[in-house]
């Protein structure tokens, strides 16, 4: 069977020596090679009127309400899992612990494998079901595979998922419940990587890999696009996001610029990009103007924990044009922020997840952040899916034999504790 043309796309664009491509199945800027990411670019004028025609709240409540901004033909049919138009909370106790005048918390756990990845395996699988795979691969430190195991799960295709040997035991059971064939390469994320685009090419598996494929960061955009659509009455100041590979900071931040520049909304906020200490190269790069310097990645935050990002240019190009920053964190920031987000906003992120809070809380100590000003964080990820830091972060529980006496005993270890730390 073949299928049609997306709609709306009219070229793959490098970021680098700006060359057009016509729409089909690419990776890479064939003149600049793997540093020529491709981006997707649409007739916005044609996007307006499809847009026009159809009310807010005849569409979808999912990633699919954007169809005309996304590279995906209408013919191939859409997976079943509701992907995407996660909540946005207004949680006022938390922004006073951090300092901002309103802070929002868009929960991308509650996605049908917990994470933010499965807007781009959403898009992915389509893709590989347009150009006619029957099976789909990534690299991945645990989200995106097991987005990607999940999504491929639901359209029937098969996965084969390459993971670095730190990636946490319960995204690898994700994988394995999900009918994905696994390899834990015992080495780092970029090992993983290159197996992967090898294995691509000899076995002519779909790539899924967002640092290369242009595809994918359409469906990450897709939170840019519900952001703008969720808070159009009152825009915050600031989107903070947590950034490994640069894709998700880059998606969401031409998700808001389509948005503006569909007129649904009056301006871009300013993004603020948050990476782990041990993994900062786009930091680096972005606070020196020069080139990126590959690192070897060391944080409590896997899912973030990227030596060598692929996507950083975009990454940079889409802080800079929103008037943003980038920070830093500390792993102990980062697991202080696990608490802080769970006891005073009710969500439960993993530390990638909450990278960003941790950022904005520092962003607000430092003067990069006014108090004044309003802020919206993208949790990326459900706290499950990192137990084993959970716990790190989260303290320990009360051991008792089963007599009330010892509840009341226990209580009063508690008090008495509080005291001497008062």
């Amino acid at each position: 069977m073949t299928w049609g043309q997306p709609q709306n796309v009219t070229a793959l664009r490098c970021l680098l020596c700006k060359t057009p491509y016509p729409h089909g199945e690419m990776y890479t800027c064939p003149r600049c090679g793997l540093n020529g990411i491709l981006d997707v670019e649409y007739n916005y004028d044609k996007v307006a009127t499809a847009l026009s025609r159809r009310r807010p709240a005849h569409r979808a409540a999912n990633i699919w309400r954007y169809l005309d901004l996304l590279p995906v033909s209408p013919d191939v049919p859409l997976p079943h899992l509701d992907v995407g138009w996660t909540p946005v909370y207004n949680v006022p106790r938390m922004a006073d612990v951090i300092g901002v005048r309103r802070l929002l918390l868009k929960d991308d756990g509650r996605n049908p494998t917990s994470s933010f990845k499965d807007r781009a395996s959403a898009i992915g699988v389509m893709k590989a079901n347009e150009f006619h795979r029957r099976a789909v691969a990534c690299a991945s430190t645990g989200n995106a595979a097991s987005s990607l195991a999940g999504l491929s799960a639901a359209v029937g295709l098969k996965s084969y998922i390459f993971v670095p040997e730190r990636a946490p035991e319960p995204k690898v059971a994700q994988l394995l419940i999900f009918g994905a064939t696994v390899f834990r390469v015992h080495g780092s994320y970029e090992d993983a990587f290159e197996l992967c685009r090898q294995a691509c090419e000899t076995f002519g598996w779909y790539n899924r890999n967002s640092g290369v494929n242009p595809f994918l960061v359409e469906g990450k955009k897709t939170a840019g696009l519900e952001i703008a659509e969720q808070c159009r009455q009152a825009m915050p100041d600031w989107v903070v996001v947590s950034v490994g590979d640069g894709c998700t900071i880059g998606g969401i931040g031409k998700g808001l610029w389509e948005m503006h520049r569909l007129g649904m909304i009056a301006r871009v906020p300013r993004l603020l990009g948050v990476q782990a200490a041990g993994a900062r190269p786009i930091v680096d790069a972005f606070l020196s103007g020069g080139e990126l310097v590959p690192t070897r990645p060391e944080t409590v935050a896997d899912s973030i924990a990227v030596g060598t990002p692929r996507n950083w240019r975009r990454a940079i190009a889409q802080v800079r044009a929103s008037n943003g920053e980038m920070i830093a964190v500390e792993d102990h920031e980062i697991l202080e922020a696990m608490r802080v987000t769970a006891r005073l906003g009710g969500v439960f992120g993993e530390p990638a997840g909450v990278a960003g809070v941790a950022g904005l809380q520092k962003a607000v100590k430092q003067g990069t952040i006014g108090r004044e000003d309003s802020a919206l964080v993208v949790i990326t990820g459900n706290g499950l899916k990192d137990i084993q830091a959970a716990r790190s972060a989260a303290g320990h529980e009360l051991n008792i034999e089963p007599r009330f006496d010892a509840v009341k005993d226990a209580l009063a270890g508690m008090k008495d504790k509080d005291s001497a730390l008062s």
